[in-house]
């Protein structure tokens, strides 16, 4: 084969090898765009505001995140992150014992079968345990919500970490296509160089040597 025929091979197949990264790098970078306008928009509907500094409690002002963020608004995933984990997660652990609201529906569900059997037997301690079913329900009801909210602020984060990563990968491909790019000029530039009749030298293979 000739050396300028393989030359111009590798330099056409190089093209659209680069061709080819670039479309998938604009095609990530479309997708991390996507992704970051998405959970801006999402998160900054709704309207929620960072504790400012001088209200932080002293828990609080322990997580560098909260102290960091104190007073901004919520609009990035990494700040969804850090309300979901150091703030929602700390108030409910700080108000149900670190009980979810699974492990809040036995003692619920026990109090109302009290309080039924007591309406029944006219027990005098009705109405504490109707007290008691009323905290319970109401602790099951707030940690409820604040479990969801949690939730769709870590779903936003990790929506947001994945326009990241695709930003990044769309960074790695710009950089395979220029490379390519770079390569393949360099070896039209050759192609061109080398006349027509050079024919491409294959390297021969290395002989053995005896001994004795």
């Amino acid at each position: 084969m000739k050396r300028r025929t393989l030359d111009l091979l590798f330099s056409i197949g190089g093209l659209g090898l680069a061709v080819l990264l670039l479309v998938v790098g604009i095609v990530l970078t479309s997708n991390a765009t996507f992704a970051s306008n998405y959970v801006r928009d999402q998160l900054g509907a709704q309207n929620i505001t960072f504790t400012p500094a001088a209200q932080l409690d002293e828990e609080e002002k322990k997580a560098e995140c909260l102290v960091e963020n104190a007073g901004k608004k919520l609009t990035t995933g990494k700040q969804a992150e850090c309300y979901a984990n150091e703030y929602i997660g700390l108030h409910l652990k700080n108000m149900a014992g670190g009980k979810t609201y699974a492990d809040l529906g036995e003692p619920q569900s026990q109090l109302r079968e009290q309080v039924a059997t007591a309406q029944q037997t006219n027990d005098p301690a009705l109405a504490d345990l109707q007290k008691q079913l009323a905290e319970v329900s109401g602790q099951r009801e707030t940690v409820f919500k604040g479990e969801t909210l949690r939730g769709l602020l870590l779903t936003s984060y990790g929506f947001s970490e994945m326009g990241v990563k695709a930003g990044q990968a769309a960074t790695v491909m710009y950089l395979g296509a220029a490379l390519l790019l770079l390569l393949s000029f360099a070896g039209l530039v050759h192609a061109f160089r080398t006349p027509r009749s050079e024919a491409f030298a294959a390297p021969e293979p290395a002989r053995a040597t005896t001994v004795g």
